[in-house]
């Protein structure tokens, strides 16, 4: 007759999921963002206007941020057992 209390979690693991795949997109964007310099202050390089820089990695920021949102917003699954 000695039941534990039960403990509400604010997420359930499907959630936990949702939001670290989102840091991993969003952390993969800013990666992505790094890099292109020139080694010569003098010298202009035009590695900053490729397309993983300028599209595809600003694609991946705003898409883990949408995963992150939508990963919060999303009703709990409630499987009471009362």
């Amino acid at each position: 007759m000695n039941k534990k209390p039960q403990t509400d979690f604010l997420f359930d693991r499907s959630k936990y999921i949702l939001l670290i795949a989102g840091l991993v997109v969003t952390a993969l964007g800013f990666i992505l963002m790094i890099g292109g310099g020139s080694k010569d202050p003098n010298e202009f390089s035009y590695d900053l206007f490729n397309f993983r820089r300028l599209t595809l990695a600003p694609f991946l920021v705003l898409a883990g941020y949408g995963i992150q949102i939508y990963a919060i917003l999303k009703k709990k699954n409630r499987t009471d057992k009362e």
